[in-house]
């Protein structure tokens, strides 16, 4: 199908995904070839076909942690606390909600009590934060110490908290249902969904190909928060890894006149962040830190020359981070394309491959 003969759209959405799949093979892919306009109805099993030898598969490693926390505020109210982001000097800025779970949608949760500096919080018999900062954009968004530090506290974050879930899904989660099968370090706060069906099998099947894999670690933030303001600012700075190993694929694969797939938008976060780092002409740089780069339409990237996502909605920051691969009026007739096939969107739905030259390989309808 070429996108030319689907009008654009705005506004589409797609149902939701509302609980893992039994078999990740089975799931829906949807191939768009930026330079000629195609789109093709694919299933997972078939991503091997639509990439080359010579090309590069970077994938994010972050295990996904318990990132939903309950407690109880200064005067007992019931409070949850989902994670954002961990600074340097081991505080944690953490987003407050009101009295109920994930099976309100969050725009509809109840507002937490507005905290000050100071102001102490109890989860359970064992943790304690207190508040030590409050966010100008919203007093929803404060920054929080607890009251252990190391492993101490990561003991006891995996015994209170429980994975970050929203409204559209059916049963409450598990923890191992938010982890990729590459899942390694605790850093990311909501799965990098992207990497979710990629199993081991299929990743043999790409490597048999003759395309190289690589791993980057980054930690991939909330995606809503509920709160006007704070979602309008999203996504925000997010610490990123990239090995010395993954430099030299990168190299490598452009030696060889290969293409640079990022697994997520989150891993194109991560090396478009390290090429900006990057100096002479080292195409990245090896090390961590915390980048603010926002990505999007008019936005080159240095590095990266495709993407493996999700299907985003219109207005979502993954979805706008995909204009800087695909022109806007492609990626809405590719949503009209996806649902005219039944796919699914969120954290449990189907895939699209946001690749030129990607239609080549695969086999046609």
């Amino acid at each position: 199908m070429n996108a030319a003969a689907l009008p654009s759209s705005r506004g589409v959405e797609l149902e939701a995904a509302d609980a893992p799949r039994a078999d990740p093979l089975a799931e829906r892919l949807m191939v768009i070839d930026p330079s000629t306009g195609a789109l093709r109805d694919r299933r997972i099993a078939d991503l091997p076909g639509a990439l080359r030898e010579g090309d590069l598969l970077v994938l994010n490693d972050a295990a996904t942690l318990p990132a939903s926390l309950r407690a109880s505020g200064p005067a007992g109210e019931p409070v949850e606390l989902r994670l954002a982001h961990r600074h340097d000097d081991g505080a944690w800025e953490v987003v407050l909600f009101g009295d109920g779970d994930w099976r309100t949608r969050t725009e509809h949760r109840a507002p937490p009590p507005r905290l000050r500096v100071g102001d102490a919080l109890r989860l359970g018999d064992e943790l304690g934060a207190r508040v030590v900062a409050v966010s100008e954009r919203s007093p929803r968004l404060v920054t929080v110490r607890f009251s252990h530090e190391g492993d101490a506290l990561w003991q006891r974050l995996y015994r209170l908290g429980r994975p970050v879930q929203y409204a559209h899904l059916r049963d409450a989660l598990a923890l191992w249902d938010v982890q990729t099968p590459v899942a390694s370090r605790p850093w990311a706060m909501e799965m990098p969904s992207a990497g979710r069906p990629l199993t081991w099998s299929l990743l043999e099947a790409i490597a048999a190909r003759g395309v190289a894999l690589a791993r980057v670690t980054h930690a991939a933030g909330l995606s809503s928060t509920g709160d006007e303001a704070l979602d309008a600012s999203l996504p925000w700075p997010e610490r990123w890894e990239v090995s010395t190993a993954t430099v030299a694929a990168v190299e490598a694969c452009r030696a060889r006149g290969g293409r640079v797939i990022a697994v997520g938008t989150s891993v194109v976060r991560a090396l478009e962040a390290s090429a900006a780092c990057a100096s002479g002409a080292a195409p990245l740089s090896a090390g961590t830190a915390v980048t603010d780069l926002v990505l999007g339409e008019g936005y080159t990237p240095r590095v990266v020359d495709g993407v493996l996502t999700g299907m985003h909605e219109r207005g979502s920051s993954h979805h706008a981070l995909l204009t800087a691969f695909a022109q806007a009026e492609l990626l809405d007739a590719a949503l009209r394309f996806a649902r005219s096939r039944g796919y699914v969107q969120h954290e449990f739905g189907d895939s699209a491959l946001v690749l030129r030259g990607a239609c080549d390989g695969v086999r046609r309808a």
